[in-house]
């Protein structure tokens, strides 16, 4: 498995008002490869990531996609062993993936589904380019939640606390799947927020699908449509992020039934969707 940071040299260069100084410093920064995901026999995607967690990052994508609904389609997932760099070593950059779904699977239903992957870390609208496909794939609906304003406002925090490669970068974004209490399950990070959510997605999923029931997705990132349409697919019923929502995640999550908070800033957040805990005779609790 390859590095997930890289120290390097670099020019720092300081501006005030008398002069202009530059001087040499030592960096960490976060490492970004590719990964070539291939589903049998057919070549998927690739995308830019942080190498770690690669097989729930698959899992993630693969939920969020359609092709699967439950860890256990996945029959296989290994590295190929012919894919070797120039020192004639794996480089843990193309993963193999056996699935058996439940539903119909074809080569062409992959290919279908490669036309609308773009390569990058950030994997873009991952196949769906309207609200309503959302509904219409293997969704799981979440379960309404009524989450409390105040556990809401404590979460940023929590992800926060386990950033250890942003800290070490600061070049990198964060999700975390959040009970309705607000214990964080799980977090991951990645130079993709898309592959963060997917690896912390993927990471639930092969412990159990019903461990995503009623729980909510924490990113360190905007929310994106993306991220709200990847929580429908896995039947999850929240998502806060730490940033602002775009209008079509805004859209999304209310066609969807998703709670959707953002802006997460000093005990304050934008509500965007959904319905918070209320006290018995109708104030927010």
């Amino acid at each position: 498995m390859g590095r997930i940071t890289q120290n390097l040299r670099v020019a720092r260069v300081v501006v005030d008002d008398e002069a202009v100084g530059v001087d040499s410093r030592a960096d960490t920064v976060a490492v970004e490869e590719p990964l070539e995901i291939r589903v049998n026999g057919t070549a998927l995607t690739t995308t830019m990531r942080t190498p770690g967690h690669d097989i729930e990052l698959v899992h993630g994508l693969l939920l969020s996609e359609g092709v699967i609904g439950e860890a256990a389609e996945v029959s296989t997932a290994r590295y190929c062993a012919g894919a070797t760099g120039p020192d004639g070593a794996n480089t843990y950059n193309v993963l193999e993936v056996e699935v058996t779904p439940a539903g119909p699977l074809s080569e062409l239903n992959l290919l279908s589904i490669r036309r609308n992957l773009p390569t990058s870390s950030a994997c873009g609208i991952c196949g769906t380019t309207s609200i309503d496909q959302i509904l219409h794939k293997r969704t799981r609906p979440g379960a309404p939640i009524q989450p409390d304003p105040r556990m809401i406002i404590t979460l940023p925090g929590k992800l926060r606390a386990h950033q250890k490669l942003f800290d070490r970068t600061g070049g990198v974004h964060a999700a975390g799947i959040a009970t309705i209490d607000g214990e964080l399950l799980v977090v991951r990070e990645d130079v993709g927020r898309h592959n963060a959510a997917d690896k912390a997605i993927g990471h639930m999923l092969m412990r159990d699908a019903a461990s995503l029931e009623g729980t909510i997705l924490l990113m360190s990132s905007r929310a994106s449509f993306e991220l709200v349409q990847k929580a429908a697919m896995a039947g999850i019923s929240g998502v806060v992020a730490v940033s602002a929502a775009t209008s079509l995640a805004i859209d999304a999550a209310r066609e969807a039934g998703i709670f959707l908070a953002g802006f997460l800033r000093g005990g304050r957040f934008n509500h965007y969707a959904g319905e918070l805990a209320r006290t018995p005779d109708g104030d927010l609790s």
